[in-house]
């Protein structure tokens, strides 16, 4: 009698489902993750002023600076606070587009040294239009007598 051996009819198969659960939730993961408005991530305090309103073109380029002197470029953030730095991150970004007007948006308690390097790295790149956002005047509160 011979006994047959159950071994061999089994066929090997590759189970897809676990890798496919994995794999969404790996892109529901990073879809959450890295769609932050930059005004939501970034507490910043303009400087106050005067004067007309401006509405900025829509493809205006974003350049962020925090408190601490940090660089954000739309949603990106500059690994350091040189120029050199700066100035990849907004390549990376703009890519050969010198024409953009670019939306300086600094902090209030921005050191004046992280305004001038923004400034300097724009101006070593070729962008000529760039427009500084300001928080409006608020109303003195009227005093009693």
């Amino acid at each position: 009698m011979r006994i047959r051996d159950r071994r061999a009819e089994d066929v090997p198969e590759i189970n897809l489902v676990p890798l496919i659960d994995v794999i969404l939730v790996l892109i529901i993961f990073f879809v959450i993750t890295t769609t932050f408005d930059a005004r939501s991530v970034l507490k910043l305090e303009l400087p106050r002023a005067t004067g007309e309103r401006n509405e900025a073109q829509s493809n205006s380029l974003s350049l962020l600076i925090n408190a601490d002197g940090r660089y954000f470029v739309e949603d990106r953030e500059a690994l350091r606070t040189d120029v050199e730095s700066l100035k990849r991150t907004l390549v990376e970004v703009a890519g050969d587009d010198r024409d953009r007007t670019v939306l300086l948006r600094a902090d209030a308690r921005t050191p004046w040294q992280a305004v001038v390097t923004a400034y300097d790295a724009l101006g070593q790149l070729g962008f000529t239009r760039i427009a500084n956002a300001t928080a409006p005047e608020q109303p003195a509160a009227a005093v009693a007598p």
